[in-house]
């Protein structure tokens, strides 16, 4: 077991869009065991490489007894329809704020020896994926949330023992916002 530390909120990886993968080798597949062994000591549904200092297009996922990983992510939406609810994330520790994300979800991308899969997921595993390839794009699930709702997260991270008020936070505006609507600009 590798158990490795994440990467907390201020940390300028988490803000920093990944690279694809290129290399489908014994490193990327090491990643992909570090990443499982994280999550699973934290108890988190997904963790991505950025999470863990890295910069590649690769995460993990442990929903409802499905335990996998996903490097080099593309989302398709099958319906417009939606789900709201709590979310939290591992970089974010012990906070949890009603984030809208799609119900329905298409993954297409690959395993560590560069075969080709596919996740269709729903539910809490459509949001791990967006919540996942979010991490990819440099984008936090708080980017999501409305003013009023970024500005409470803002405060209750403030006010959180593992805040280091030296790595002054961001906010990002989503690169899905166009024509999104789950974007900043609605």
């Amino acid at each position: 077991m590798t158990v490795q530390p994440i990467r907390l909120f201020g940390d300028p990886v988490l803000r920093t869009p990944a690279d694809p993968v290129v290399d489908f080798d014994v490193e990327l597949r090491k990643l992909v065991e570090d990443l499982t062994d994280t999550m699973r000591e934290q108890g988190g549904a997904g963790l991505a490489a950025p999470q863990l200092g890295v910069g590649l297009r690769v995460f993990t996922f442990d929903v409802d007894d499905v335990l996998g990983h996903l490097v080099n992510p593309v989302l398709e939406f099958p319906d417009e329809e939606e789900q709201d609810g709590p979310e939290g994330c591992l970089s974010i520790p012990g906070l949890y704020f009603d984030t809208k994300r799609r119900q329905n979800v298409i993954a297409k991308g690959f395993n560590g020896y560069g075969d080709p899969m596919q996740i269709v997921g729903t539910g809490l595993m459509a949001r791990c994926v967006q919540h996942e390839t979010d991490h990819l794009d440099g984008v936090l699930f708080l980017d999501r949330l409305d003013p009023a709702g970024r500005k409470e997260a803002m405060k209750a991270i403030r006010q959180a023992e593992w805040y280091d008020a030296a790595a002054p936070p961001t906010v990002k505006l989503s690169p899905h916002a166009a024509g999104s609507p789950f974007g900043l600009g609605r």
